[in-house]
């Protein structure tokens, strides 16, 4: 109690993170009879196919660098070094990918900062989520990162980024998913366990061997283990049997299709599909209803907005920290939320005839190179350049004057009433009165009676 008096806090050798972390049967084994932690999970192929299916999606994601002035986003230039190459021989592919598997796993995510003397960034480091341990200081009351429990360094606040997935009221740690729904997960490791002790078995289900009188032991041992000699094994599950001496298998064990095996391990997908929040048919699940081509697009749209749009707006606040001022760190989802060639090129013409993409806005989407002259935006009244625009106005207004004066109006009060200048007559008539070859310019008027 002294020592804690005086140190103001409790330091234990041991933590939560490396009980967890260790795989030892602690508080870890599920009702299934399966011991569920970080790494274990990984060897469900469900699993495993949902962690990389949104660590390689978020992590190969183009990143940039922007600010905002007056309401419109620019680049912000110099790009920091980090945003491309976080660490020496690390790149940022690499980097989200740690990142995305601490998340998804942990539900944490911890990343160093190395700072220069200048305070510039000149390295940032992933940190093993299970080796780190979040606290209160009791005399400052600011939040601190201890890393191997009590036996490392014990970093400050701005010395780390820390981003949680999901986080309970209170908590200064998030909540592993792995933890919370180890049942389920717990039911599909023991699901392929059993496939795989079945076939590995040689496809028969469990049973025992009855004889009608006493045996010993060893007689016990040496009647089962010659059994097992001669069906035991992939290769040998097709081979026929022979009890003699009027011995007798009786089969014990449920049969798979009786057992709803398939079913079961087809739910326990769906249900760790659920849990990532990943489609089906990204995870290769072709039964009936996970996939149709009328739903492809509206798929890629809805996993884009409600799995890994919340992901990225995490990473991209936390990020955005280490930027000066306004300027902000922006993931493109675009590549992702692309249609075919032919929808893209009608939403193209949309733009462009509706005046806010020029030929080169789109060159520069299709990665093509920019056109001569392909900056001009177009209205989509004539397809005309934005700074030609009032020829058009200035067309039907000159023919609304037209018709004022042709029925008796007078000139200058029609060009008032249309808002127009005044403009100088010539005092040459009309080619309708006078053709232009018989007018003499020195005396215009003659042409008339």
């Amino acid at each position: 109690m002294l020592g804690n008096l005086i140190r103001g806090r409790e330091e234990r050798a041991v933590s939560f993170q490396t009980i967890f972390a260790s795989g030892g049967n602690v508080a870890q084994q599920t009702y299934a009879g399966t011991i569920i932690t970080q790494d274990t999970s990984l060897k469900i192929g469900a699993v495993y196919a949902c962690v990389r299916l949104l660590a390689d999606t978020i992590s190969t994601l183009p990143v940039d660098t922007f600010y905002r002035e007056g309401g419109a986003r620019k680049p912000f230039r110099p790009k920091p070094l980090w945003v491309e190459n976080p660490d020496i021989g690390t790149a940022r592919e690499d980097f989200l990918q740690q990142a995305m598997v601490s998340l998804l796993l942990d539900g944490n995510v911890f990343i160093r900062i190395f700072r220069t003397r200048t305070g510039e960034i000149i390295s940032l480091v992933v940190l093993d989520p299970t080796r780190v341990e979040v606290r209160r200081n009791l005399a400052t009351r600011e939040i601190e990162y201890l890393l191997d429990a009590g036996t490392g360094t014990t970093l400050r606040a701005d010395e780390v980024l820390h981003i949680t997935e999901l986080r309970k009221p209170g908590a200064l740690r998030g909540v592993s998913r792995i933890d919370e729904v180890k049942q389920s997960l717990g039911l599909a490791a023991a699901l392929e366990e059993f496939s795989a002790r079945f076939f590995g078995s040689g496809s028969v289900t469990a049973g025992i061997i009855e004889w009608p009188g006493n045996l010993t032991r060893e007689q016990a041992k040496d009647l089962a283990a010659g059994f097992e000699e001669g069906h035991k094994g992939l290769k040998r599950s097709h081979r026929p049997g022979v009890l003699f001496g009027g011995a007798r298998f009786v089969k014990t064990g449920v049969d798979p299709n009786e057992a709803q095996m398939l079913e079961s391990r087809q739910f326990a997908v769906e249900e760790i599909a659920r849990i990532f929040r990943c489609p089906l048919h990204l995870l290769q699940v072709s039964t009936p209803g996970a996939m149709s081509y009328a739903s492809v697009e509206q798929n890629a749209i809805q996993f884009a907005q409600y799995t890994l749009r919340p992901i990225i707006s995490k990473f991209e606040t936390a990020l955005s920290s280490l930027l000066p001022g306004p300027a902000f760190v922006k993931f493109n989802l675009d590549a992702i939320l692309r249609g075919d060639i032919q929808t893209r090129f009608a939403a193209y013409s949309t733009g462009q005839l509706a005046g806010f993409l020029s030929v080169n806005d789109i060159h520069r989407l299709e990665d093509m190179p920019p056109a001569d002259g392909g900056d001009e935006y177009r209205v989509p009244l004539a397809n005309v350049n934005l700074a030609a625009a009032n020829i058009v106005e200035t067309d039907r207004k000159t023919q609304m004057l037209t018709r004022l004066i042709m029925a008796g109006f007078d000139p200058a009060e029609s060009l008032k009433a249309l808002d127009m200048p005044a403009i100088m007559h010539t005092g040459i008539p009309p080619t309708s009165v006078q053709s232009v070859a018989s007018i003499n310019p020195a005396d215009p008027a003659s042409v008339y009676p």
